[in-house]
């Protein structure tokens, strides 16, 4: 369970990594495609929490 939650974590950072990217150049939307960009660090920070409170 624990690998699948790390994962899970990471990927969804990416995701808002490349969101945050199309947001920021495609949409020409520059504030909100920072705002995306600061979700992938409290995405991690959220997956490592989780995890800690599965084992405990």
């Amino acid at each position: 369970m624990k690998g699948k939650i790390s994962r899970i974590g990471f990927v969804a950072s990416m995701l808002s990594v490349v969101g945050s990217l199309y947001v920021y150049f495609v949409t020409g939307d520059e504030n909100l495609g920072i705002f995306v960009g600061l979700w992938a660090p409290t995405l991690i920070l959220a997956t490592k929490e989780i995890e800690e409170m599965i084992e405990n």
